[in-house]
């Protein structure tokens, strides 16, 4: 009788090992649900859209008057230590002439500062600087600006040279890539002066 007790009471714990051990092993073959993270924009897809955007701010000549010339050894060229920083601000301008004759404009040796019947305008800074450039700007502030003719949008009108009137047909999508490539560039803390309106022509 003794023997049949230790031979059912052995069979009973064996029994409870066995399960156990079965659901630990079952625990850990389950894997865990993985945690959700933010959607990324694919890498290859921001390199495409980045490249896009250097090649329309090469074709489109952004180099001609948003970095400042400098005289080489085949005349002006583009000083690419400011690249795209827009009028040197640490540069100093009498005021320009005065129109004569048909010529109703001029322009300083950086080809960044021009004036007209306007006024006076300095080229921008398009770098990624937070304080002097686009840097705290959005995609769709920059898109807006070429848009309207108004910074950001909303703000003051964008003055001769610059010629979005003919850059604001480009697409969105287009406009949005030439934004990605600017914030790749290197910043360049350079305040720009603001324009200098001309006084209204007086009534009559």
């Amino acid at each position: 009788m003794m023997r049949a007790r230790q031979i059912v009471a052995t069979s009973g714990l064996i029994a409870v090992v066995a399960w156990t051990a079965g659901a630990h092993v079952g625990a850990q073959e389950k894997p865990a649900a993985p945690a959700k993270a933010p959607a990324a924009k694919p890498a290859a897809s921001n390199a495409a859209q980045v490249a896009r955007g250097k090649y329309l701010v090469t074709m489109h000549v952004c180099n001609d008057c948003h970095t400042p010339a400098k005289m080489g050894d085949n005349g002006p060229e583009p000083d690419m230590t400011k690249f795209l920083s827009g009028y040197p601000a640490d540069m100093k301008l009498p005021p320009p002439p005065a129109p004569v004759g048909p010529w109703i404009g001029s322009f300083d040796a950086t080809f960044t500062a021009w004036s007209g019947p306007w006024g006076i305008s300095y080229t921008a800074n398009l770098t990624p600087d937070k304080e002097t450039g686009l840097g705290t700007w959005t995609p769709q502030q920059f898109v807006d600006t070429i848009r309207n003719g108004r910074v950001q949008g909303h703000g003051r009108q964008l003055l001769p040279p610059m010629p979005w009137p003919q850059i604001k047909n480009m697409t969105d999508a287009d406009l949005k890539a030439v934004f990605a490539y600017l914030q790749t560039i290197p910043a360049v803390k350079n305040k720009v002066p603001d324009p200098v309106l001309a006084p209204p022509p007086p009534t009559k």
